[in-house]
């Protein structure tokens, strides 16, 4: 299944990325997260982070993609909530580039609140590192 969080690319390079997820309430998994207290679960965070380093990915391998997925979290710290009408600030700077392909990362998303995002200082949501790797391929059958 293919879906995308992130809703607008604010600035991208072959180092870094800032993205931001607008919450809405017409959001289906809302309903069940939590019923009267919604707000946008924690692994939802943490796959707006992992999509803005998609973006980052792309930028290096110009013409070339290569298909890369989570491989590892590290240090990663759930903050303020993030409710409908809050927007999630999703920062990734690429961190280092391992020889076998990973690609390690540290992230920070903040919590844009509403109409008075500009007047209050931002929340942290989320932060930490992880790493994305290339997809394994499977041997073929017989093969071990």
């Amino acid at each position: 299944m293919h879906f995308r969080l992130v809703d607008q690319v604010l600035e991208c390079s072959a180092q870094s990325a800032v993205t931001l997820k607008n919450v809405s309430l017409a959001e289906e998994y809302l309903q069940d997260h939590f019923p009267g207290f919604h707000v946008l679960p924690g692994v939802f965070m943490l796959e707006a982070l992992v999509q803005s380093s998609r973006l980052v990915l792309a930028q290096r391998t110009a013409g070339a993609p290569c298909r890369m997925v989570l491989g590892e979290v590290r240090a990663l710290k759930y903050g303020s909530f993030v409710r409908p009408g809050d927007a999630l600030r999703c920062e990734v700077t690429l961190d280092r580039a391992h020889e076998d392909g990973r690609v390690s990362f540290k992230a920070i998303g903040t919590v844009l609140r509403g109409a008075s995002a500009s007047a209050a200082a931002p929340d942290t949501a989320v932060s930490g590192r992880f790493t994305m790797r290339p997809v394994r391929t499977a041997p073929p059958a017989g093969v071990r």
